[in-house]
């Protein structure tokens, strides 16, 4: 056979091919989400709105949306002050140390959000044992301040700083340092440049960070349900999880329009984003060949010292009265070198059956969805970069839906698909199977992107140099695709691993006895009163996140470029 012939039956094969991989990808990632659509407009009985008008009409519901645009805007507004001045100085200046700086600036969006909350709680109020050992502790009885909308708003702006100071960052750097060169020239200062140019230049920049910040915080439930259920301050994922833990599926119809409304807010912010963008391109393209580099002179001490004095009041401090709360004998007591104790350590660790149980639980989901996408977007991406169609091209636009959908939403739509199998009497929901089927859908696009962007860079040529001698697809795939995106398929990996092993937005309503992960534990502990155990177990997983953050950036140089986010 001649190998044009060859080549043909190859190409026809792959036409075959490609909707058998797209077919369950599409309903794994998009099944879900078209899932709760038809739940949430009513289809089972009829296209109808009335059942909409009912949920909608509650003034519980107006009050938690509310809440939610109050503390996700107030959020965002924060989250951009903190990311620009960092992304700015960072950037633009000659400040030292900027490597270590957006390391630490990054924990906290690594750090799940029930932690933050947690750690927070333990810094402030009248049982902070680090007040209590500086001697300024409030007066036993004396209010939670994070029990409030403004304590929400403070750590929801502390921990999607990062969105903003990433998307941010990457606008700056395509920003023409001739520009700025020609201006300096022309007699203006550094504050003048930055105010006529790179402020301009970057404002799309900065208003797609606060998109993403804004869709983040609307769906975070780790922060509102710590601080906020206290405080009975309702945000829509608090309202959904209160509903559906408290009534069970038989709230699924309500709670499906609930989840509707969140994805509706979101998707007006983020096109309002874009609207608002599209009106102020500038057509930059590429990055700057030489890094903008504005000297702050005498003035770069000081702001390096307050750079530094605020990331160690945002990320030190809590972490150290987190650590303090953990080595207490018991809640309340004083902690003296002859009482602090790891027993708390201890049961959380070793001896709580529970807590042993999540971690493995996390663990495994977090491997299994990083090893099971790996294996799924490798041949997918080449499929559709080398044998792209239209229904390849549909998927790849609406693949990035799950991840950009807040998690609450996601976890309902999960439980109305998974909940009777079609064609069977099986479930999932009640099972660990549902938590990585979300897990899946989830994190899709996080390995997808980087693989995708690795292969389009690859020149076809040396495929069809192998295959015009016979090589088959199988071995084309292994001996050159696969090595030459390893590394970009590696960092994927990386990323999904860090993210889903302390993810709550997501588990906290599909979890069961049994299947309980690290976030809700710790939520779970807190909730019952058991502080210092959730303090212990909530410290475990920082230093296991840290460590884990250290490994990449340990390797980063055997990864490419971008695909590490505190990288450069």
């Amino acid at each position: 056979m001649s190998g044009s012939a060859m080549n043909k039956g190859g190409s026809r094969s792959l036409d075959r091919l490609l909707p058998l991989v797209l077919l369950p990808v599409a309903l794994i990632a998009l099944g879900p989400v078209i899932r709760l659509l038809l739940e949430g407009i009513g289809f089972g009985d009829g296209i109808t709105t009335d059942h909409l008008a009912t949920v909608l009409g509650r003034p519980s519901t107006g009050t938690a949306l509310m809440h939610s645009l109050v503390t996700a805007g107030g959020g965002t507004l924060l989250s951009i002050l903190i990311g620009a001045a960092f992304a700015f100085l960072v950037a633009l200046t000659d400040i030292r140390g900027k490597g270590a700086l957006v390391f630490c600036l990054m924990i906290p969006m690594m750090i799940p959000p029930q932690i933050t909350a947690l750690a927070w709680m333990q810094m402030a109020g009248p049982s902070s044992t680090l007040l209590k050992l500086l001697g300024l502790a409030p007066p036993l009885g004396s209010p939670q301040p994070l029990h409030s909308p403004q304590g929400i708003i403070l750590l929801l702006g502390i921990q999607h700083a990062s969105l903003v100071f990433l998307t941010l960052r990457a606008g700056l750097r395509m920003i023409p340092a001739d520009l700025v060169e020609a201006a300096r020239m022309s007699g203006a200062g550094s504050l003048r440049v930055w105010a006529q140019i790179v402020l301009p230049l970057s404002m799309p920049s900065l208003i797609a960070g606060g998109a993403m910040a804004f869709v983040t915080a609307l769906g975070n439930f780790g922060i509102p349900a710590m601080l906020g259920i206290p405080a009975q301050y309702d945000t829509l994922p608090t309202l959904i999880y209160q509903r559906l833990v408290g009534m069970g599926p038989s709230v699924l119809s309500e709670v499906a329009v609930l989840a509707l409304l969140i994805g509706v807010v979101a998707i007006a912010g983020v096109l309002l984003a874009r609207f608002v963008l599209s009106r102020q391109g500038y057509g930059l393209s590429g990055l700057s060949g030489q890094p903008l580099a504005l000297s702050l002179g005498a003035a770069r001490r000081p702001v390096e010292v307050v750079l530094w004095l605020f990331i160690f009041a945002i990320l030190a401090l809590p972490l150290l009265a987190l650590l303090a709360t953990s080595l207490l004998p018991a809640y309340g007591v004083a902690l003296t070198f002859e009482t602090a104790s790891f027993e708390a350590w201890r049961e959380a660790l070793i001896t709580q059956p529970v807590t042993r149980r999540a971690y493995a639980n996390s663990l495994f989901l977090a491997l299994s969805a990083a090893t099971i996408l790996l294996m799924v977007s490798l041949p997918l991406a080449w499929l559709m970069e080398r044998r792209a169609s239209k229904l390849s091209r549909i998927l790849d636009a609406l693949i990035d839906l799950p991840y950009a959908l807040p998690g609450v939403v996601l976890s309902i739509a999960c439980i109305l698909t998974f909940l009777n199998l079609p064609f069977t009497d099986l479930t999932l929901y009640g099972t660990i199977w549902i938590i990585l089927m979300a897990y899946l859908a989830r994190f899709f696009v996080v390995m997808l992107r980087p693989i995708q962007a690795s292969i389009a860079q690859l020149d076809p040529a040396m495929e069809e140099a192998a295959a015009s001698v016979g090589a088959s697809l199988g071995r084309r795939l292994r001996d050159i695709v696969l090595p030459l995106a390893a590394p970009s398929a590696a960092a994927g990996a990386i990323l999904v691993f860090l993210t889903a092993v302390n993810e709550l937005t997501v588990s906290a309503l599909l979890w069961s006895s049994g299947t309980e992960t690290l976030g809700v534990v710790i939520y779970n502990l807190e909730d019952s009163g058991e502080t210092v155990m959730a303090s212990a177990l909530a410290m475990s997983i920082v230093l296991l996140i840290v460590m884990l953050m250290g490994l990449v950036q340990a390797g980063a140089k055997r990864f490419p470029k971008g695909v590490i986010p505190w990288q450069s």
